[in-house]
């Protein structure tokens, strides 16, 4: 495996050793398992909703499943916008930008 000087090769690819990239590198893949993990619930809540045949107790879990995963995702999504905002604009760390 060939790898940067700065990055170390380990079995799950190149890990950089610089913080900043490595925090970057992991938190967008686990943007990309929170995204696939909420739309498997979605996808969940949506088959509940369909069987339900108007049962108000199964209607409302699988209601509750989609609201739940899209919560999520918006927080994930946010938290991360939050991270670049932070870092980047206001406290200006090298290598956010």
């Amino acid at each position: 495996m060939d790898c940067l000087a700065t990055e170390v090769p380990t079995d799950l690819g190149c890990i950089p050793t610089d913080p900043v990239k490595f925090v970057s590198k992991f938190y967008g893949m686990g943007l990309g398992l929170i995204g696939g993990v909420s739309l498997l619930f979605i996808i969940y809540g949506g088959y509940l909703i369909m069987t339900s045949r108007g049962n108000p107790s199964q209607l409302n879990e699988g209601k509750s499943f989609i609201f739940y995963a899209i919560i999520g995702l918006v927080l994930a999504i946010f938290g991360f916008a939050f991270i670049q905002l932070l870092a980047a604009d206001i406290l200006q760390i090298p290598g956010f930008k």
